[in-house]
Parts: C-alpha cells; structure tokens; sequence
C-alpha cells in the first residue's frame, strides 16, 4: 500500500507540553477519525513559538481532503504563515528503518 505523508508547520502561541495534551484532546479525537489517517505525529517548538504535524494517509486523496480541511481550520483559529507539505513514501526504503508503516 502506497503512503502519503503530509507536514503541517505554522505559528503557535502555546500552551505546550502536557498543557497542549489537555487543550488539544478534542481536535486529537477529532483528528484520530479523519479518514484516510494512519497515524500523526504532534509536533511543537515553544522556542520559536511553531507547531504542526506529521500525518501519514493512506493515499493521496485522503491526505489532500485532510490538507484543506485543515489548513482552513488554522486560517479559522487566525493562524497564518502556514506551511504545508506533502510527500510520497518510499516504502522499501522505510521499513528498513523501521517506519511503523
């Protein structure tokens, strides 16, 4: 099965850490139900004031639909300076190092 990864990056006042877990449980309920995700890793820099994501979909439709729901969301929540990327997997290549594909 052919992967999508997607990469959110973009602006972020906090909180951070176990206050962010607690703040962002429902949109991780949320998240954990878009169809198409195979799993997403929350990322989080409080020295530069960025957070974001790292998605896998399972194919590339599934990772689009996500990517324009979401980066609509943000520009909701007034979050702009948005990256977003998208990138096929190889998937050879990762199950050598043991991608939990």
């Amino acid at each position: 099965m052919a992967h999508t990864l997607l990469q959110f990056d973009f602006p972020f006042a906090g909180p951070w850490g176990g206050e962010m877990a607690t703040a962002m449980e429902g949109l991780a309920t949320d998240i954990a139900a878009e169809p198409g995700l195979v799993w997403k890793l929350w990322t989080e820099n409080a020295a530069e004031g960025r957070a974001g994501g790292v998605y896998v979909f399972d194919s590339p439709e599934a990772a689009a639909a996500y990517r324009e729901k979401h980066e609509r969301r943000l520009a909701e929540f007034g979050i702009g300076d948005i990256r977003a990327v998208t990138f096929d997997v190889n998937p050879a290549l990762s199950q050598i190092t043991r991608a939990p594909l």
